[in-house]
């Protein structure tokens, strides 16, 4: 189906090799050992999977821990213990912030100076020139997509905001996407990735900056993710968990190579001023963020392409031609409910804080991918919505 607002010029971009099924991660130590001398691990809290992998490696092996979403300070604290590392190959292996935080180490192990020259909006913004060190990516939760991605989200505390280091010499060379892997994240965690990767496939379909390219990776995207909620029931539910690590590594596709919105554009200054995971913000904001979206589409632009492809998403997300683009926001709010998703204010979240909030969110990057540009009282009422 050809949707109105289809791009004939477009760029397309992401990991050079994707390795994908149940069991890949226990067949990758070969392809790693191929990259380079030293295998440098960036791995969550827990060591057990990094020293399953570093056993099968047979090469040398340095371990570094980036707990939580990844800051600033910590990927110094990375860097200077590898100073002299020979020929290294880094590995990211847990979740999103993991990944994020390995791909911000390849790209200042082969770029020199501090990582402030190169972040945007707090930094020089200066580019990447150089292609990063050979960097693998293996996600164990579905939601980021960071395995596909060409940026590394960072925390500043001191600036209350999560920033990116950007460019496509990030990309790694080898996502290994194992569904096995997560098989034992909670029911929790698995809605709020879930929900996230949901908002990156559903994001990256309804912008502006959409192509033909993004949309048939969006459209298989949100068909797995309706196996988000059979995953929650049942953590052992090795399909579900298969549909989601593929929705996740889709919406990672996606918003790699289009744009995302609103939801993206408020959780980075809600990320960065208060303790408040990516995915389990973008949960609490997907169905509020759709709801006024489309209002405002309806009431101001109302030939946009944007409100046709909020009705695909309704219809595929459904199983059912018939439905509106308002059946969308009721399908995801509901699962948000089943899902036990909380509201942005069990982050500390007050009125207090909309507007500085809503100044931030109207500048941050994603914000300018969304299909409409939403005005002030429209913005608070997201918030609103979203508590």
């Amino acid at each position: 189906m050809t949707l109105a607002g289809d791009k004939v010029r477009f760029e397309f971009a992401t990991s050079t090799r994707i390795v994908f099924g149940p069991g890949v991660f226990r067949e990758i130590a070969s392809d790693i050992r191929l990259l380079g001398k030293t295998a440098v691990i960036v791995h969550g809290k827990s060591r057990e999977r990094a020293q399953a992998l570093a056993g099968l490696l047979e090469m040398p092996v340095v371990e570094c821990e980036i707990a939580g979403e990844p800051r600033i300070d910590q990927i110094r604290a990375v860097m200077r213990d590898l100073h002299n590392v020979r020929e290294p190959v880094v590995i990211g292996l847990g979740g999103g912030g993991v990944l994020d935080g390995a791909r911000a180490v390849a790209g200042l192990l082969t770029n020199p100076g501090d990582i402030l020259d190169y972040l945007e909006i707090i930094g020089k913004g200066k580019t990447i020139a150089h292609r990063a060190a050979p960097l693998v990516a293996i996600p164990t939760t579905s939601g980021t997509g960071s395995e596909v991605t060409r940026n590394a989200v960072l925390t500043s505390p001191e600036h209350s905001l999560k920033v990116s280091l950007r460019s496509p010499l990030l990309l790694p060379l080898i996502a290994c996407v194992d569904p096995e892997l997560t098989l034992t994240v909670p029911p929790a965690l698995t809605a709020n990735t879930g929900m996230d990767a949901l908002s990156h496939i559903l994001e990256s379909f309804v912008s502006h900056a959409a192509n033909p390219m993004t949309d048939a990776i969006c459209r298989e995207g949100l068909m797995r993710a309706r196996s988000l909620l059979p995953a929650f029931k049942n953590g052992n539910d090795l399909a579900a968990r298969s549909d989601m690590s593929l929705a996740s590594l889709m919406g990672g596709m996606a918003l790699a190579n289009s744009r995302l919105g609103a939801v993206h554009g408020f959780a980075a200054p809600l990320g960065g001023t208060f303790d408040a995971p990516h995915g389990a913000v973008c949960a609490a904001l997907l169905a509020p963020v759709m709801e006024v979206n489309i209002r405002a589409l309806r009431g101001r632009d109302p030939g946009s392409p944007s409100l046709e492809r909020y009705a695909v998403v309704a219809q595929i997300l459904t199983n059912d031609q018939s439905v509106t683009a308002e059946d969308g926001v009721k399908w995801v709010s509901d699962l948000a409910h089943h899902l036990g998703i909380s509201g942005i204010s069990s982050f500390g979240v007050t009125d207090s804080h909309f507007s500085e909030l809503c100044v931030k969110a109207a500048a941050a990057s994603s914000m300018k991918g969304n299909p409409i540009v939403l005005q002030t009282e429209e913005l608070q009422e997201i918030l609103h919505r979203a508590r």
